[in-house]
């Protein structure tokens, strides 16, 4: 008796029976358990990681500031710190981020850094209440160049 053909049924068509259909959905059921909170965790790191990329522009434009007007900017809401740096902020950022910039940092002990004085900034990006970044903390970003939490980043 040959095990690997398969006898056709009464009308003489092959197919799989209901126990070899469970243990498929049962392979892919834990597959699916295994591979979407992979998934989840690489999104918001990638947000994270364009968040922090954007925050990096935005220092860098500060210090440009700096040195055309001897102070900085402060901006207390994304179309702030996009107007008042010329910069746009991304859909990726602005949907998952409430951006800020604080001069003299007012809002470091906010990331769990230690005051400076002025002149200095803080850009601070506070994760939106709702979405997937709720969890992640609030991300900073110092005059000094200093980045806090120092795991986030």
């Amino acid at each position: 008796m040959n095990m690997t053909s398969r006898k056709p049924t009464g009308n003489g068509i092959a197919g799989f029976t209901l126990i070899e259909l469970m243990i498929v959905v049962a392979i892919i059921g834990l597959i699916a358990l295994i591979a979407f909170p992979s998934y989840n965790n690489y999104v918001v790191k990638s947000t994270r990681s364009a968040t922090q990329g954007f925050m990096m522009s935005a220092a860098q434009k500060e210090e440009q500031f700096l040195l055309d007007t001897r102070q900085y900017l402060a901006a207390t809401s994304n179309a702030q710190v996009a107007a008042n740096l010329g910069l746009s902020v991304p859909t990726e950022v602005s949907t998952y981020y409430d951006l800020k910039v604080d001069t003299p940092a007012g809002a470091v002990t906010a990331c769990g850094a230690p005051a400076v004085a002025a002149p200095s900034y803080v850009v601070s990006a506070v994760p939106r209440a709702g979405t997937r970044q709720e969890n992640d903390g609030t991300l900073c970003v110092t005059s000094e160049g200093k980045k806090y939490p120092a795991n986030k980043w």
